[in-house]
């Protein structure tokens, strides 16, 4: 699919949990949306109680609330683009995966969230099955990192790029197009490989040292969603979310918040 041809400034939509610190999520995911000149509107799945150090609490979300969110917003916004990240049971896959069938947006963009960068689980280890099932089949673009391509294959984690193009092509079996992220390999270059209409692209980047790396996966996905209505491509979005990405994380070291790993600078290319 593709996004909007109008001349409008496209809406796009997280459907997602919370992030008090600000780093990922829904917060996260609004500054994108915003940094790359697109109206962002939300969808809150579940509330979470988490800083830069890690998760300390989940405030459950009923799926009915969060069907009525979004029934509500697609009843009076026109959507351009929607990414889905944090679902943190198989009630509210269903329910979002439901809900995407009513009001096919023109551009779906899953985020597979399962562990946070502090290790804490996010997903429920029995809701990965209504995940694969429900949801990833309705996905224009995927976005694992290894461990969650492992985690939705049921196998090891890949440890090089040959294991990566193996894993790629598995995932692809479940989804039209897909962005495996290679950020978890430990080499210079971050190689992320987009398997998009049985064609493989490979993207990289520099490695940036930084500890600044809380939500790099939410940041990406949802740059990728407000840009896809703004580019001609899937390569050419992908490849201008990952350079945002890049920029943001260089500039993070501008800014001073909390003790463990940092947000990136969303509006690197704004702020002074």
């Amino acid at each position: 699919m593709t996004g909007t041809t109008s001349s409008a400034i496209p809406n796009v939509l997280t459907i997602a949990g919370t992030d008090p610190s600000g780093g990922a999520g829904i917060q996260a995911d609004l500054k994108t949306f915003s940094a790359l000149g697109t109206y962002g509107t939300s969808v809150i799945t579940a509330l979470v109680a988490q800083n830069t150090q890690g998760v300390v609490a989940i405030q459950q979300v009923p799926a009915e609330f969060v069907t009525t969110q979004i029934d509500v917003l697609f009843d009076d916004v026109r959507v351009d683009a929607v990414k889905i990240g944090m679902l943190d049971r198989a009630e509210v896959v269903v329910a979002v995966a439901d809900a995407m069938r009513r009001h096919r947006p023109p551009v779906l963009v899953v985020d597979p969230v399962m562990v946070a960068k502090s290790g804490d689980r996010l997903l429920a280890a029995e809701a990965v099955a209504a995940l694969r099932s429900e949801l990833l089949p309705l996905a224009d673009l995927i976005t694992p990192n290894l461990p969650e391509a492992a985690d939705l294959l049921g196998e090891k984690e890949a440890t090089d790029e040959l294991e990566m193009r193996a894993q790629l092509e598995r995932l692809g079996a479940m989804c039209d197009g897909v962005l495996l992220k290679g950020g978890h390999l430990e080499s210079a270059q971050c190689p992320d490989l987009l398997l998009m209409d049985g064609a493989i692209t490979e993207l990289t980047a520099e490695r940036i040292d930084t500890r600044n790396t809380h939500g790099t996966g939410c940041t990406l996905s949802a740059a990728i969603t407000a840009l896809r209505p703004q580019r001609a491509s899937w390569v050419s979005t992908v490849a201008d979310a990952k350079t945002y990405l890049t920029q943001a994380l260089i500039a993070s070291e501008r800014l001073d918040v909390g003790s463990g790993h940092g947000p990136q600078h969303h509006f690197h290319a704004w702020w002074s």
